[in-house]
C-alpha cells in the first residue's frame, strides 16, 4: 500500500486524538493510503518525546519551521493553540504540504482568509477538523435533510455548554487570552455549532449577539500550566481577555431563524453539544452526550402516534458504522477522528474534496466576527459586511 508521511505539530489533547486516528485508520477502514507517523513537534522537548514514544511517532522536533521544510513529510497536522494556525498553515501550503488543521481555524477572519488563499494557490488538500460532522448520527441527520424528511427548515436551536473554568482558581491558560485564542467559547465552542448549522441548514446572513465575562482576573499558571486543572495555578494573577459566555441569534440565507448559546459557566455541563432543527415536515434533535442516538419526528407519517422517536445510529447501513462493531455496540468520541482521517486520505489520494476545509473556516469566522461586532455595537450585523 502507498504510504504518506505525517507530521503533527502540537501534542496535548488534540495531539492524542489525532495520533490515535492516524495510527489505527488502516486497521478498521479500507483507506487508500497508509499514514506513517514521521515526526511530532512541540516546544517542550521532553514532553514531546514522551508523547512520540507513547503514540509511535518516529522523530521529535521543537521547531515547527524545520518540520514544514522536511522533504520526507507529506502532511502537516496542526494541533497547536489557535494563534499559531495561520503561520503554520501558510508555510505548509507554500512548502506543498497537505494540511489537516484543528479548529477554530484562526483568531480572525483575516487570518482564515490568508490560510485559505495560500492553500488554494498552492493547490494542496486542506481540511478543517470539525470532527462532529462525522458523528454517524449527524451524518445521518444530513441524509434525512437531503431526502426532504424535514421539508422547509424553519428553526435551528443550538447550544454548546461546558463548566470547566467556573472555579475562580482555574489558571489563566491560553484559552482565556485573546491574543492566543481570539475569543472564548464563542470561537472555541461556537465554531463547532456554526459549522454544524452551516452543514445542516445553510449559510448565515445576519447575526445579533451579546457576550459576558464573569471572572475578570485569574491566577497565572504555575507548574503544569496548560492543563485543565485549577491546581496548576500560581499566586500572581492576570487579566482574562475573552468572554465567558456568548449568545447569538441568526437569520439564515434561506430564511430560517437560529439561536446559538456557548458558555464555559454552565454548571454540570461537561461537553453538552446539542441542536434541534424544526421543519415543515419533521424535526430532529441531537445531543453529543448521547452520541449514538438521533431524535426524529415526522409530521406526515405518525398520525395520532406523533412524537419523537430515538434512532440508534449503529447499523452497518449508517454512515461509517459498518467498519466498527455489530449493531447496538456503540462508538465514541475518538471514532470521529478516524472518520475525518479516512475522508482526508481519500482527498489526498485524489478521490474528491474533503469538507469542511479552509474555505468553510473562513466563512465560519465571518459569522463569528460579525457576532462579536454585534455584541460591541448592540446592532445586527450582516455577515457579508465582515471583510
Amino acid at each position: 500500500m502507498k504510504t504518506v508521511n505525517v507530521a503533527i505539530i502540537g501534542h496535548k489533547f488534540m495531539g492524542k486524538a489525532h495520533s490515535n486516528a492516524w495510527a489505527n485508520i488502516n486497521k478498521f477502514f479500507d483507506a487508500p493510503l497508509k499514514p506513517v507517523l514521521k515526526v511530532a513537534c512541540g516546544r517542550d522537548e521532553k514532553g514531546t518525546r514522551e508523547f512520540a514514544d507513547t503514540w509511535g511517532w518516529q522523530d521529535v522536533e521543537t521547531d515547527w519551521r524545520k518540520v514544514v521544510e522536511r522533504k520526507d513529510v507529506d502532511i502537516i497536522d496542526i494541533s497547536t493553540p489557535t494563534d499559531l494556525h495561520a503561520e503554520i498553515a501558510v508555510a505548509a501550503a507554500q512548502a506543498g504540504k497537505q494540511i489537516f488543521c484543528e479548529k477554530p481555524v484562526a483568531v480572525s477572519y483575516a487570518q482564515a482568509r490568508q490560510m485559505y488563499e495560500a492553500a488554494e494557490k498552492a493547490g494542496v488538500v486542506h481540511y478543517l477538523n470539525h470532527n462532529y460532522r462525522r458523528v454517524p448520527a449527524i451524518s445521518y441527520a444530513k441524509k434525512l435533510i437531503e431526502e426532504g424528511k424535514l421539508g422547509r427548515i424553519y428553526h435551528w436551536r443550538g447550544a454548546y455548554l461546558q463548566d470547566w473554568i467556573m472555579d475562580p482558581g482555574f489558571p489563566l491558560t491560553w484559552h482565556l487570552q485573546k491574543k492566543h485564542a481570539g475569543a472564548g467559547p464563542h470561537f472555541d465552542l461556537g465554531s463547532h455549532s456554526v459549522d454544524l448549522a452551516r452543514y445542516l441548514v445553510g449559510d448565515i446572513a445576519e447575526v445579533t449577539a451579546m457576550t459576558s465575562r464573569f471572572i475578570e482576573k485569574r491566577p497565572l499558571p504555575g507548574a503544569g500550566a496548560g492543563t485543565f486543572s485549577a491546581g496548576a495555578a500560581g499566586k500572581e494573577s492576570g487579566e482574562v481577555t475573552v468572554e465567558d459566555a456568548a449568545f447569538m441569534v441568526a437569520r439564515f440565507e434561506k430564511g430560517a431563524l437560529g439561536s446559538f448559546e456557548t458558555s464555559r459557566f454552565a454548571g454540570g455541563r461537561k461537553n453538552f453539544n446539542t441542536f434541534e432543527i424544526y421543519g415543515s415536515k419533521g424535526s430532529i434533535a441531537f445531543n453529543l452526550e448521547r452520541l449514538n442516538e438521533l431524535q426524529y419526528l415526522s409530521l406526515e407519517d405518525d398520525g395520532d402516534q406523533q412524537g419523537f422517536r430515538t434512532i440508534m445510529v449503529t447499523n452497518a447501513t449508517h454512515p461509517y458504522v459498518g467498519a466498527w462493531w455489530p449493531p447496538g455496540h456503540i462508538i465514541g468520541y475518538e471514532h470521529e477522528f478516524h472518520h475525518a482521517v479516512l475522508d482526508f486520505l481519500k482527498a489526498v489520494d485524489g478521490k474528491g474534496k474533503v469538507e469542511p476545509n479552509l474555505l468553510d473556516g473562513m466563512r465560519e469566522m465571518q459569522v463569528l466576527e460579525a457576532a462579536l461586532q454585534s455584541a460591541e455595537t448592540g446592532r445586527a450585523v450582516k455577515v457579508s459586511d465582515v471583510k
